[in-house]
């Protein structure tokens, strides 16, 4: 197992929600579902490697940004393939059949995007090891619990 190539890539990690250290351990406690109180609960740590999620106080706030600029990335790429399959009009409201589209179709990625937000976000800062069955991961210097979710 130690120093073996990992059964996902990286875009298959990312993509799938699994941890990014051993990409195996699933990061969030439950399936992606309409409920949207339950879209977003993570485990403390990953149930295969033991990495936290949380690497310091309020690190999951860049989430955010990051939502926003793959909203506009999605939102560009349905413009650009509206404009070349459909074309634009406002005569015949063209235009304003492509926002509607666009902003529907956001609101029902709306919770695939925060997720995958936090999982492509903690990718950024937690890099694979293949040997993390016998390398314990590094505690994080910056967490103190009394001030978890104290936000």
């Amino acid at each position: 197992m130690e120093g073996e190539e990992p059964k996902r890539g990286y875009l298959a990690a990312v993509f799938g929600c699994y941890c990014p250290r051993c990409r195996t351990g699933k990061l969030f406690k439950n399936p992606l579902s309409i409920g949207v109180s339950k879209n977003m609960a993570m485990h403390e740590r990953c149930p295969a490697c033991a990495q936290r999620s949380e690497i310091e106080i309020g690190f999951y706030y860049g989430t955010g940004y990051l939502s926003y600029l793959l909203a506009l990335f999605y939102t560009g790429i349905t413009f650009l393939l509206w404009w070349l399959l459909i074309g634009f009009s406002f005569h015949d409201r063209r235009f304003f059949v492509w926002i509607a589209v666009n902003a529907v179709s956001l609101l029902f990625m709306q919770a695939w995007l925060m997720r995958f937000s936090r999982v492509l976000w903690l990718s950024f800062f937690v890099s694979y090891n293949p040997f993390w069955a016998s390398q314990p991961p590094a505690d994080p210097e910056r967490i103190v619990e009394e001030q978890m979710n104290n936000w």
